[in-house]
């Protein structure tokens, strides 16, 4: 018996666990100065086990055989670095034979930071190249396994480089950061050839945790009580105050896309928001169907979409709600096509049971709309 059980099941977010050498082993000779160090992470024990694992390829033979040895209890098991295919791609079929899941979408967990949020652009594009090669290495082990590959839009050529190589590379998805990129709208004209070759290879656009930053600025913090805990710093990485932002920037990326008319232009191009939960989208798509009805007169390019906003959210984009979020009712005030299962393996905050979780939250829903949450939805993205 797998962890999935006798069900199709299919899991649009988990992680490898990049050892200091992640970026450095395929970076360009020449570039190798640029690229950030994954040296300085101290995520409580974290960077401690990041080291301690440097230059291994894999786990000993008896970790290996005592982690496959829970079985379909594998969730429960060790986290981070310590979980079975953490840094090992071919570990992570193994995994995946014991999560029983068919397919299985794997994002870096520290190079978003360290790309996305450095200003040097020749730093940000040789760094992102050196992440899709180490990516695409850890898929290759495995063709259940979907890499997902990074590409800052700021510099449009270069963006367009690091996507000839990404789907060269075989890598399926391409994670975006969420900011306005050069001083512009996603939605600006020089970025549609980028959304079109996305579109006509079926490969769809990803805003992850990560594609901005995490925290709630410091002002928000200073609440003037002496030695107050928070949990910033910690494995968790945010506290209680930013998970209420914490997907801010990705809902004023999407809504943007959808009111300059990306999707509208593109009917066939796909995205995922990921690990940022879900509750926050019911509410977009009234908003945005709202601003279209509202604001169509004075802005007369609204008034030409042929599809509302919330149609374009059901065909076109999709999300993964946080194990504590009721996507029964997430469901019930949208619609059930746009509702992923991930587990975020082999990170903490997936939990150790996160199935259990969601079953919980789909007990009255239909077989069919249980289908799509854990399967169905998932194919659509990942055509």
């Amino acid at each position: 018996m797998t962890y999935a059980g006798s069900r199709v099941m299919r899991d649009a977010d988990s992680h490898l666990m990049e050892l200091p050498d992640f970026l450095a082993r395929n970076v360009e000779s020449s570039m190798s100065a640029w690229i950030p160090s994954l040296d300085d992470i101290r995520l409580a024990d974290i960077g401690t086990q990041m080291r301690e694992f440097q230059g291994h390829k894999g786990h000993s033979e008896d970790t290996v055989e005592q982690l496959v040895a829970l079985g379909d209890n594998l969730t429960r098991g060790s986290k981070w670095h310590g979980a079975l295919g953490a840094f090992n791609g071919t570990e992570r079929g193994i995994a995946l034979d014991l999560l029983g899941f068919r397919q299985q979408v794997v994002f870096s967990s520290f190079c978003a930071t360290k790309i996305f949020g450095t200003s040097d652009p020749i730093a940000m594009y040789a760094a992102a190249a050196a992440h899709n090669r180490s990516m695409a290495e850890f898929c290759g082990c495995d063709e259940r396994l979907i890499g997902v590959g990074m590409a800052p839009l700021d510099d449009v050529e270069r963006a367009h480089g690091l996507l000839d190589e990404a789907l060269a590379l075989g890598l399926r998805a391409i994670w975006i950061p969420s900011r306005a990129p050069g001083g512009r709208s996603p939605g600006h004209p020089d970025h549609d050839t980028f959304w079109r070759r996305l579109s006509e290879n079926q490969v769809p656009f990803i805003q992850h945790v990560g594609s901005s930053t995490l925290s709630i600025p410091d002002p928000w913090m200073n609440d003037g009580i002496e030695g107050r805990q928070t949990a910033r710093g910690g494995a968790e990485v945010i506290g209680s105050k930013d998970l209420t932002v914490i997907f801010q920037a990705a809902q004023r990326f999407i809504s943007v896309m959808v009111l300059d008319g990306v999707l509208e232009r593109h009917p066939d191009l796909k995205g995922g928001v990921i690990e940022l939960g879900a509750g926050w989208v019911p509410d977009t798509i009234r908003r945005l169907d709202h601003a279209v009805d509202i604001w169509a007169r004075s802005e007369p390019h609204l008034a030409e979409f042929e599809r509302k906003p919330s149609e374009q959210f059901h065909d076109q984009l999709r999300f993964t709600p946080y194990p504590f979020e009721n996507v029964g009712q997430l469901m019930s005030e949208s619609c059930p096509e746009l509702y992923l299962f991930s587990s975020d393996y082999p990170h903490a905050e997936g939990g150790r049971d996160p199935i259990k979780r969601f079953d919980s939250a789909l007990e009255l829903r239909s077989e069919k709309d249980q289908s799509l949450f854990y399967e169905g939805n998932f194919r659509t993205l990942y055509r």
